[in-house]
């Protein structure tokens, strides 16, 4: 089921159950939302013991009235489902729910996420409770979306997901328990199991080095939680309630492979909180520019912005508040990059507990002469006045690849280094680059769609799984350019090593043979110097660190070579033509600057066309496009004007005409897709 929206959703979480002592406050609110142009709250994410008090007596009249209100004034609601934090009375009548740590303690009631998603008590309580909410608001018009859960994460080690994971491994082995030994490597150490009886999950207490077993049970986790997840859709489903479903994703959280759990969804969301501390503005927005891309993808189209704080958050180590700007200029970046709403975690503060310091619209104050409801109130408006653009879609001729499992497979793994291996830094390294060349890009996972890409870049591409070196040897060979890293092509998807030559399946396609790899301590870095008369017309020299591959060439050709060292001279950078395309291999691990300034030297070289002619550095331009129309964003995250060069024919939507940017600004035009765009 897709979600379409006319406008854009501005609102965010809100928690009127934490006020049943105060009816005045839920009037006094609305009237703050609507002169802040909210248009929706999210209700009801941690609500369970207000809903279902005790087991089987549910009150959701609390609930109806406040909807109602709110859809009264203008206001929709996005529903939560409660299995985020279970009531009190559940854990001690039904302790199975309970979570089990990895050294096997249970853990006691408290917090939140604290439950078993394999406990079939529990996925029955919620599939209850579920489907009492969707019987209720099946068909209310103020109800525009099902929220299931909150932020699924964390993992069980009980004795009911043991014997899940043992039946889940034993269908994956097809029951052969010496198919299972080969994959894990299991004659090492004498580590072989005679059945699956005794497997067990990894724990600091047992079993920590077979990285076989760490993997299929980080993808058990992913399967459970999936399951879960399809549980609690269904009992909506089942209720009659059809409005679309979406999970609440976090930023770089490796706990889950987020793809894997896209099927289950209807439209993808996710939680944004940059910390705008410790590094330029610049750099905070583009590493959450890069989790916009990668969650736009996961369903190729556009996604909503769950949460974001529209001040200071309360559990970061510095919560710093957002400087006169950001509020605004941070939630247009997300729709630059193909959201469909902006909303906040928080509507109104709460006044105990652990969010009460959590930055929010309405603060303890309740007023609204307050910078940041000013702020809010001023992107709602842009928001409005901009809605026209709400629904379009990014077309991206660009894929980067960052895939979760080839991170839990590399950073597992014993070996070149133990200590800042760096593969999200490889992969930050790789999108400012691409960004820097003005392009839209998708950050996706190795199960994704490659065909249709003009590019593909690979940074650090240790496992290989899914047939990936096939999908990237048909892209070049058919016409396209790939540019691929150190460390590439190492080990299969059970983190077996690759016999015959690394890149494994690549190295005709790159024209060449991974030797040796030298780790670099912190202390120590090589040089990357061009080579003369190189094709990518490289003039300068950059530092590598960490890592250094060292190559045999076959039919690729030097375009630089280390600098330092014993094996000064050798290829750092190299090309190949293979088929129709060309393929490029970074052999070290360099330094930002080298991104970008290389990767917009090969898509000029391969007329891959930025979105904005001759691109001022530190702005980020992306697009979205929608019947005959691309509106193209540039986000301004310095403190210092900026200015591009509008192209014929377009029209600012938001800005200035000059094409002048201001710091902390966006501007927006919009101009007809050409024929050959």
């Amino acid at each position: 089921m897709d979600f379409k929206t006319r406008h854009f959703i501005f609102g965010g979480d809100y928690n009127p159950e934490q006020w049943d002592d105060r009816e005045d406050i839920l009037e006094e609110d609305i009237r703050l939302m609507k002169k802040a142009n909210i248009n929706e709250v999210t209700l009801g994410v941690f609500a369970w013991a207000k809903e279902e008090p005790s087991e089987g007596q549910y009150d959701l009249s609390w609930l109806r009235k406040r909807v109602d209100i709110l859809y009264e004034n203008g206001i929709e609601t996005i529903l939560s489902t409660p299995s985020g934090a279970r009531p009190h009375w559940l854990a001690d009548k039904y302790p199975e729910v309970l979570r089990v740590d990895e050294s096997r303690h249970k853990d006691l009631f408290g917090e939140r996420h604290n439950h078993c998603y394999t406990s079939p008590v529990y996925r029955e309580k919620v599939w209850q409770i579920n489907h009492k909410l969707a019987e209720e608001f099946r068909h209310h018009p103020g109800i525009k979306a099902w929220h299931i859960s909150n932020e699924y994460g964390g993992e069980c080690h009980c004795p009911l997901c043991q014997q899940a994971f043992r039946n889940y491994l034993s269908e994956k082995f097809e029951g052969n328990i010496e198919k299972l030994n080969h994959a894990w490597w299991t004659a090492f150490w004498s580590k072989t199991y005679t059945s699956f009886d005794q497997i067990e999950s990894p724990s600091s207490r047992g079993e920590r080095s077979i990285f076989g077993l760490y993997l299929e049970w980080k993808r058990f986790v992913t399967k459970q939680t999936g399951e879960f997840i399809k549980n609690e859709k269904a009992a909506i489903r089942d209720a009659g309630a059809m409005q679309p479903v979406t999970i609440n994703m976090m930023y770089e959280f490796d706990g889950l492979n987020y793809a894997k759990l896209t099927k289950y969804i209807d439209v993808a969301s996710w939680d944004s909180y940059p910390e705008w501390f410790g590094h330029s503005d610049t750099d905070a927005a583009l590493s959450h520019a890069m989790y916009h891309d990668f969650i736009r993808a996961l369903k190729n189209k556009p996604f909503l912005l769950m949460e974001s704080c529209p001040t200071a958050t309360n559990w970061q180590p510095v919560s710093k508040l957002k400087k006169p700007g950001i509020v605004k200029a941070a939630g247009l970046s997300a729709v630059a990059h193909g959201a469909d709403s902006v909303q906040y975690f928080q509507i109104r503060q709460g006044r105990g507990s652990f969010e009460k310091f959590h930055g929010a619209v309405i603060d303890h104050y309740g007023k609204e002469d307050t910078r940041v409801f000013r702020e809010v109130s001023d992107t709602g408006s842009t928001l409005k006045d901009i809605s026209k653009i709400a629904g379009a879609k990014t077309h991206a001729k660009v894929a980067l690849i960052h895939d979760v499992e080839n991170r839990w497979a590399m950073e597992k793994s014993a070996g070149p280094r133990n200590c800042g291996l760096g593969y999200y830094d490889a992969v930050m390294k790789a999108y400012k680059g691409i960004k820097a060349a003005g392009l839209d890009v998708d950050v996706v996972s190795m199960d994704h769609e490659l065909s249709d890409y003009k590019l593909i870049v690979c940074p650090m591409l240790y496992m290989l799984r899914n047939g990936v070196e096939e999908k990237l040897r048909a892209h070049v060979k058919g016409g396209g350019i790939l540019i691929m890293t150190y460390w590439s092509g190492i080990v299969d998807e059970n983190d077996l090593c690759y016999l015959g030559g690394t890149p494994f399946g690549l190295m005709d396609v790159l024209g060449l043979r991974s030797e040796e790899i030298d780790s670099l301590t912190d202390e120590e870095e090589n040089e990357m110097c061009p080579v003369s008369d190189n094709a990518l017309g490289i003039t300068k020299s950059y530092k590598a660190r960490k890592l250094c591959d060292l190559v045999v060439l076959d039919t690729a050709k030097t375009l630089m070579e280390y600098g330092k060292d014993w094996y000064a001279k050798r290829p750092a950078l190299c090309e190949n033509d293979f088929g129709k395309g060309k393929a490029y291999y970074i052999c070290a691990d360099a330094d930002e600057d080298f991104y970008l300034d290389v990767i917009p030297a090969i898509t000029k070289r391969h007329r891959i066309k930025g979105l904005v002619s001759n691109l001022p550095k530190e702005l980020d331009v992306c697009s979205r496009e929608k019947d005959d129309t691309r509106y193209v964003f540039v986000s301004n995250f310095t403190g210092e004007e900026k200015k591009i060069s509008l192209p014929k024919g377009a029209k600012v939507v938001l800005g200035n005409n000059d094409g002048v940017i201001d710091p902390i600004s966006t501007l927006i035009f919009e101009e007809s897709i050409s024929s050959d765009s």
